[in-house]
């Protein structure tokens, strides 16, 4: 039972922050419609924020815990790829 409320859980954090996000972004990324084409890189970064926002801080507040959180060089090379994700239909949108 646990893990079903932890499931749905998941899907409601994710679903609820992810239409945040990509709100945000798509309100930015509509200034130039050159970007829309490549938007769907925005959402890909949206995602790998939610994943590690989960597994370093929100995993542990559940109905299941987690035993640990990411590694730190993993955890970088995500948050910089997910920033990277979010500036490159900027880029190239405008080329």
């Amino acid at each position: 039972m646990r893990v079903l409320l932890e499931l749905l859980r998941i899907i409601i954090i994710f679903g609820i922050l992810s239409a945040l996000g990509w709100a945000a972004i798509e309100y930015i990324y509509r200034i130039y419609e050159a970007t829309e084409t490549y938007s769907w890189l925005g959402a890909v970064a949206i995602f790998l924020l939610l994943f590690v926002l989960y597994r370093n801080k929100l995993q542990f507040s559940g109905w299941y815990k987690g035993k640990a959180k990411l590694p730190k060089t993993i955890t970088v090379i995500l948050l910089v790829s997910s920033v990277v994700l979010l500036i490159l239909p900027l880029v190239l949108g405008s080329l």
